[in-house]
């Protein structure tokens, strides 16, 4: 058994039972019903949730997509479906916190959604944002400054996805050295998005560029692929690093 299999408390033969998490908090999923891309109905999302419980984690912070008019979700949809999603967690006897913000695309109408002073955020004031995968948007530099300015702080979801900074490192250092969070995707660390998605993840981790963990998880066809993410080699190592999860 080697140092990190001790450390975790993972037997290969048997891990699911003697799997024991460091990571307490999961901070950016799809879990809220019917509203984007991710869980479907609200037993997908318990069978979800339960999962989450099972594998460890006490508190689960679901981020529902909002992009300009294709996702036009907001507080007044997202936190009544909370609701009734901790009602049923209650009623089957899940013992796991929840509580929803959201992941927010940096599109044309992000700074109208900053300014309105409505944006749903986790831990202290953490705003979720993410980019096009294929080009940074012209407003990425105005959004984050805007953001700081209104007392949000900027966490960029799963950095090592965006080609375009792939392939140019010194951008990390730069976001990095801004005091922008980087929020790595667990599904990465296996190369379950590609080999190259995969290696920018082991950079940055080698690199001491990342602020938090989660696991993008859409549904229960994620579920498989988080239980080969916590068993990872990777999730060891990025585990080794000062993470923030634990602290929301």
């Amino acid at each position: 058994m080697s140092i990190f299999s001790k450390l975790f408390n993972i037997n290969p033969k048997n891990a699911d039972s003697s799997f024991v998490n460091p990571i307490t908090t999961e901070v950016h999923s799809h879990l809220i019903p019917n509203i984007d891309d991710g869980v479907q109905s609200l037993e997908e999302s318990i069978t979800v949730f339960r999962h989450f419980a099972e594998r460890g984690y006490k508190k689960v912070i679901t981020t529902p997509h909002i992009m300009g008019d294709f996702y036009k979700n907001g507080p007044e949809n997202i936190l009544p479906a909370l609701e009734i999603i901790r009602a049923e967690l209650k009623n089957q006897g899940i013992e796991l916190e929840i509580q929803a913000a959201a992941e927010y695309m940096i599109d044309d109408v992000f700074e109208k959604k900053i300014a309105s002073g409505n944006l749903l955020t986790f831990g202290q004031n953490h705003v979720l944002v993410e980019l096009p995968f294929t080009e940074e948007p012209a407003n990425f530099k105005s959004a984050l400054f805007e953001l700081r300015i209104a007392g949000y702080k900027p966490v960029l979801a799963h950095p090592e996805r965006y080609a375009f900074m792939a392939m140019r490192k010194d951008k990390y250092t730069e976001l990095f050295e801004q005091g922008v969070l980087f929020q790595i995707n667990l599904f990465s660390l296996i190369g379950y998005y590609s080999p190259q998605v995969k290696k920018t993840a082991e950079y940055l981790i080698e690199n001491k560029m990342v602020h938090l963990v989660g696991s993008d998880c859409h549904g229960h066809r994620h579920l498989p692929v988080l239980d080969d993410a916590l068993r990872s080699y990777n999730y060891q190592s990025i585990c080794q690093l000062q993470l923030l999860n634990n602290t929301l």
